[in-house]
């Protein structure tokens, strides 16, 4: 399938499912998929290695799907969720789920919101009563609702206002997206979180979380019969209370002009170069997507990676090099290169230097062994994917989430290896373009000569401006 963005608005790793034909597929059920009465789709992935069941509950609304002027409340919404209902006061839901042994969070992306719980079989139906419970039943009071702003206010600062990388990750995704919503991010533009308020959040609830606007995935040490019977018994139960309607966001247009940012900053310790183009996502092109997941492998497959060997090792430029791929989005994506410079290397040999690595694989296109590598190495991943209940529960919450379908999980592997080398040159032919991309700068800040400081209020004969004539 395509690749798994594990963590919203970060970089994805490429991750999938193994195929029916993968001698290491340990004889994984058939995945089941329904349908209840009030629309919401159901997705269970037995798997009975362990008594326990990874429970996710996604809905089809994420920051891109914002009113323009509120970026941020989708991911707002997604804290106010746990704090309680008419049924069930706050916190009953979270201290429940730990007596129970068990663990729970949620996410926001940009295209989807997830909630899911991990807990032993037999209190799958516990699990389900509360979350179907909190889809219609929250209850928000202003006590509770600005605080809780304040705490995102100060998660933004956090992680994204006092980070000079991840200044410039959110203003190079600024950059590449200048019409459509992938621009803002996730967490919501400080100066617009600020303004968010009950109304907002019980708003954008009212309209977004509906059955029919929900996915219910579940993995683990259950039979599909047992969880449509537990399915229509709680979930079931909840009327649609909003029309769904197809995701239709304003697209980009064509990019036609190389974009550049520096961030210079006295916080940052290791420089560092960075690159995204404008691509196909999974759903937007699979042909071309796939090609694009073997390209982000063999430029940027860890050691073996083309970026790697010829940036690292060959030439000792780099400390370190990359590349990544973003191929879950319901609209056009972000295909990444990375490297960070050897304290005596420049910004323009560096990049001089990506340019060439980039340029010959346009042009010449992989090498056997490396084409070989980079689909195995994806296969494989795939495979091990098996292993890790929650991971299968992601893969096929965000791909149903993003438009795709339980058959394309199945079949991205046999996609895989029939990507050739020359659909691996054309991708970089073809999307790779200096007009398509935004190149990033982080650099160190020089100390300020003394000479150069802007003389203090008064300077210099020691009278304030205002008494100047």
């Amino acid at each position: 399938m395509p690749a798994l963005m594990l963590i919203a608005g970060a970089a994805a790793g490429a991750a999938g499912l193994a195929t029916a034909a993968a001698p290491t597929r340990a004889q994984a059920a058939e995945v089941s998929e329904f349908t209840l009465g009030n629309g919401m789709q159901v997705v269970v992935v037995p798997d009975h290695r362990a008594p326990v069941v990874t429970h996710m509950v996604w809905y089809r609304v994420g920051s891109a799907d914002e009113q323009p002027g509120k970026s941020g409340i989708a991911h707002f919404l997604e804290h106010l969720m746990f704090k309680g209902t008419d049924k069930h006061p706050a916190g009953e839901f979270s201290q429940v789920v730990a007596k129970l042994g068990g663990q729970e969070n949620a996410f926001t992306s940009q295209d989807y919101t997830a909630y899911f719980q991990r807990v032993a079989k037999q209190h799958l139906g516990t699990v389900m009563g509360f979350e179907a419970d909190r889809m219609t039943g929250l209850v928000l009071t202003d006590e509770v609702v600005l605080p809780e702003r304040d705490v995102v206010l100060e998660e933004r600062r956090m992680r994204t206002d006092n980070d000079p990388s991840a200044q410039l990750s959110e203003a190079s995704q600024a950059a590449m997206f200048v019409n459509h919503p992938y621009g803002h991010p996730i967490i919501g533009w400080e100066d617009e979180i600020k303004k968010l308020n009950r109304e907002d959040a019980l708003a954008f609830y009212r309209r977004f979380y509906t059955p029919n606007n929900a996915i219910l995935v579940v993995a683990g040490d259950v039979e599909p019969a047992e969880v449509k019977k537990l399915a229509e018994e709680t979930y079931g139960k909840v009327q649609p209370r909003a029309e769904t309607a197809a995701r239709i966001r304003p697209q980009e247009p064509e990019p036609r002009a190389e974009r550049r940012l520096v961030l210079a900053d006295g916080r940052v310790g290791q420089p560092s170069l960075s690159r995204s183009y404008l691509v196909p996502s999974y759903r937007t092109d699979n042909k071309e997507s796939v090609a694009l997941d073997v390209l982000s492998q063999v430029l940027g497959g860890g050691s073996t990676g083309r970026l790697y060997r010829s940036l690292v090792i060959e030439k000792g430029l780099a400390a370190s090099a990359g590349a990544w791929y973003q191929s879950t989005a319901l609209d056009e994506t972000r295909f990444g290169i990375s490297a960070m410079p050897r304290p005596e290397v420049t910004m323009e040999t560096m990049e001089k230097a990506l340019d060439e690595a980039i340029g010959a694989l346009a042009t010449d296109g992989p090498e056997a062994g490396e084409l070989e590598r980079a689909k195995t190495r994806l296969v494989a991943e795939a495979i091990y994917a098996q292993d890790n209940q929650a991971t299968l529960a992601r893969i096929y919450g965000a791909t149903l989430a993003t438009g795709s379908t339980a058959e394309d999980v199945k079949n991205w592997p046999e996609m895989v290896k029939g990507v050739t080398a020359e659909d691996v040159r054309e991708a970089a032919r073809r999307w790779l373009l200096p007009a398509r991309a935004v190149t990033s700068q982080l650099l160190q800040a020089k100390p300020t000569p003394a000479a150069a400081l802007p003389p203090a209020p008064g300077a210099p004969d020691g009278r304030s401006p205002e008494d100047r004539s």
